[in-house]
């Protein structure tokens, strides 16, 4: 987890390390990528928008690291994370987002991710969690590696004490932001390349896992608590 130790010395191909950033808001993924060209020791050697032509171009790239948000416009940072740590299991990824860490922190890292960090966070953490994540640390938030920690050792589910959409799967919890951001069965099918009863069967184990008899029930509530919800 996050610490202040000293960082080691890390090997380079020409002194840089190659980071590929997935964002699919430009003005930030140009953010982030003009604050990791400033530095001697890193450099983005590509960018990408959406889930499929990054992994494309990651796989050709041959990174030291991926910077991946969370949200994506055609699908989920889960999920393109799962596909390069199928593809590619050593790669570093380390996961970027406006969304809480109680939110989906431990299931980026269930999913292979070596660390997450929130954008409310200071360049210079960012910046540090980037260099932990090449060295081989896992970096998460003092306050993160404390809950985990705290489940660890106290032996307790990760249900316990835990929030209500904890209980939903990767999947589930896709299509639950996405009926938050106020997309219709049909287009969440359409995104997610599935079927319209596909994503009726999740939204209606989502509605049995939340506890409400009505879809309009889960509507009001992903509105106001979905990742996504504007």
């Amino acid at each position: 987890m996050a610490t202040k130790r000293p960082l080691p010395s890390l090997p380079a191909i020409n002194g840089k390390h190659k980071i590929f950033v997935v964002d699919d808001h430009p003005i930030v993924r140009e953010g982030l990528v003009q604050m990791v060209n400033n530095e001697q020791d890193l450099t983005v050697i590509g960018q990408g928008e959406d889930a499929y032509g990054s992994l494309r171009a990651i796989r050709a790239a041959k990174v030291d690291l991926v910077l991946l948000d969370v949200s994506l416009k055609d699908s989920d940072g889960i999920e393109l994370l799962k596909e390069l740590k199928a593809q590619e299991p050593e790669l570093p990824v380390l996961m970027l987002s406006m969304h809480d860490e109680s939110l989906y922190a431990e299931r980026a890292l269930r999913a292979g991710a070596r660390g997450y960090i929130m954008k409310q966070e200071a360049p210079s953490t960012l910046l540090d969690a980037i260099r932990r994540v090449l060295s081989g640390d896992i970096y998460v938030s003092e306050k993160m590696s404390a809950l985990l920690l705290k489940r660890m050792v106290g032996g307790t589910s990760k249900n316990q004490d835990a929030l209500p959409l904890d209980r939903l799967t990767d999947r589930e919890m896709e299509v639950f932001r996405l009926i938050g951001s106020g997309k219709p069965v049909r287009e969440i099918a359409e995104n997610l390349f599935l079927s319209i009863k596909t994503i009726e069967a999740h939204r209606e184990h989502i509605k049995e896992k939340l506890g409400f008899k009505t879809s309009a029930e889960l509507l009001r509530f992903a509105i106001r608590n979905s990742p996504d919800a504007k």
